[in-house]
């Protein structure tokens, strides 16, 4: 059996090493294209969409991402159709981060996939780890909002601005807080209201 790379741990979600050549390259890759991507007018929207296609893992023929944006690796990011994110949007994407149909990003949210030993000595040997996030379709999530490693969040449900998702939250709800829990289900009597004081 032959030693797996620091790249194949990485995606496997095993123990690995950031810093050696391969994975560094790749994040000094993705930061150049990121910086290229952040530098360009505002009307210079095609141009942006033409970077971020032959950058972003997968996404669908419609979605906007509000400059600046920041992520570590690009190719593991994967949109569906009709995708938004407001400003600052920040992809930790050591591992596969899926965002379905629909999806709504509000103003600075992050997403890490990406996350450390508790033991210290785990820590100072420079070894993290990394978990697949998955996110439904329709799902809005507010504005300020983490999505920790290893986390899925249902179809329809929406995050309050704010929250911590440290744990998964099921489909057609509303969740909010650090950490993030679930407020209430979503029902047909919301179809008669626009706004939701949590």
């Amino acid at each position: 059996m032959t030693n797996m790379t620091e790249k194949e741990k990485m995606l496997a979600g095993k123990a690995y090493k950031a810093f050696g050549e391969e994975l560094m390259r790749e994040r000094q890759h993705a930061k150049e294209v990121v910086f290229e991507y952040n530098a360009l007018r505002p009307t210079e929207i095609e141009k942006r969409n033409t970077i971020l296609r032959g950058f972003l893992g997968k996404m669908g023929k419609n979605f906007f991402i509000e400059p600046p944006f920041r992520c570590d690796y690009g190719y593991n990011i994967l949109l569906g159709e009709n995708f938004y994110s407001n400003y600052n949007f920040t992809v930790l994407d050591c591992n596969t981060v899926t965002i379905g149909d629909h999806v709504l990003i509000g103003p600075n949210v992050s997403i890490f996939t990406a996350g450390h030993p508790v033991h210290h000595e785990l820590r100072k040997a420079d070894h993290e780890f990394a978990l697949p996030i998955t996110i439904g379709n329709s799902v809005w999530i507010g504005g300020g909002s983490i999505i920790n490693p290893g986390v899925t969040i249902g179809d329809h449900s929406i995050i309050g601005s704010g929250s911590v998702v440290t744990k998964d939250i099921p489909a057609n709800v509303i969740a909010v807080g650090n950490p993030c829990k679930v407020l209430r289900e979503i029902t047909v009597e919301d179809k008669e209201r626009f706004f939701e004081k949590y």
